[in-house]
């Protein structure tokens, strides 16, 4: 296989790329700036493309790559995929679902603690040395107990609502319609949901329909007690709606791993304590990246091979 050209989109995985670099014939879209050139120079080559939450294939490199067969997803998100293109053209798509599912419930747990309990600020505060100068820290807020709603009940949904029920928070959710075989309480609308819990969740896929999804009204309906967290996709809030309701004391706080502009993120959230900000590291550990890096392999390594892909999506 060393000859099947692989067309990495951006940085990702070192293990990945050595790997991937020992198998195959690999290209590095990032060290090429003129990508016209590069496409028109190696177009026959590419079978394959490797991307990630950031870059992965839209219509217009599909179409520059007639040989393309397959694009594997670093992520379990596909946004970054124009999926209806592969379907007309008949490639083939994996992603990387289930090895990265607890690390990130891990994470929107963690936040969700970060965020009520004042863990960053309590931390700075004992690193300038103020525990010493000004005494006990404020009092913060309980985490046990917080009825918690959340967008999107596949499976980051379900580990989130999991480990939230071991607090004993009450679970409620949305989806575009109930789900069977599960006791949590389902409203049929986002704004409902946001009206009815103290955290609100975004754990859904991004889609066209999902976008801004956490809008103004959802934030008026979460209110000036109500905290939110994101470890969906930036583009899942309004980012600038939610900018204000925090500035404006609207909303209660945020914990946000995601954004939508990434590595961009609003200079007026730096200075709210009320908000946790994290640099989109929901999946970012070294075993849970190698695992989703060998899945990218081992979905390439089948498509070639002709057997049946791991994880499937077109």
């Amino acid at each position: 296989m060393e000859s099947i050209g692989v067309l990495m989109a951006c940085p990702m995985s070192s293990y990945l790329e050595r790997e991937l670099d020992k198998r195959f014939k690999l290209f590095r879209f990032w060290n090429f700036p003129q990508k016209s050139e590069f496409l028109n120079e190696h177009a026959d080559s590419i079978r394959a493309v490797v991307g990630n939450a950031f870059a992965g294939a839209d219509a217009e490199l599909i179409d520059s790559l007639p040989k393309l067969e397959i694009v594997s997803s670093f992520s379990v998100g596909l946004d970054k995929i124009d999926l209806n293109k592969c379907k007309e053209k008949g490639i083939r798509v994996t992603n990387t679902p289930d090895v990265l599912t607890e690390d990130v419930a891990d994470l929107a747990i963690g936040l969700m603690l970060a965020v009520l309990r004042r863990i960053c600020e309590c931390d700075r505060y004992v690193r300038k040395g103020l525990w010493k100068t000004s005494g006990d820290f404020k009092l913060t807020s309980k985490f046990s107990g917080k009825s918690v709603g959340i967008i999107g009940l596949g499976r980051i949904g379900l580990a989130i609502a999991k480990r939230a029920e071991a607090f004993d928070c009450p679970i409620s959710y949305y989806t575009r319609s109930e789900k069977p075989n599960t006791n949590y309480k389902y409203y049929p609308s986002v704004v409902e949901l946001a009206s009815n819990c103290q955290i609100l969740v975004v754990a859904c896929p991004l889609t066209p329909e999902t976008h801004h999804i956490v809008n103004r009204e959802v934030m008026e309906a979460l209110g000036p007690k109500g905290v939110l967290i994101n470890i969906g996709r930036g583009p899942h809030v309004d980012e600038k709606e939610l900018v204000s309701a925090l500035l404006e004391g609207r909303l209660g706080g945020a914990g946000l791993d995601v954004f939508e502009n990434e590595p961009g993120v609003p200079e007026q959230l730096f200075g709210l304590e009320n908000v946790v900000l994290l640099p989109h590291v929901g999946s970012g550990t070294k075993e849970t990246r190698k695992a989703m890096a060998d899945l990218v392999l081992g979905n390439l390594e089948a498509h070639f091979l002709k057997k049946p892909l791991l994880t499937p999506v077109v």
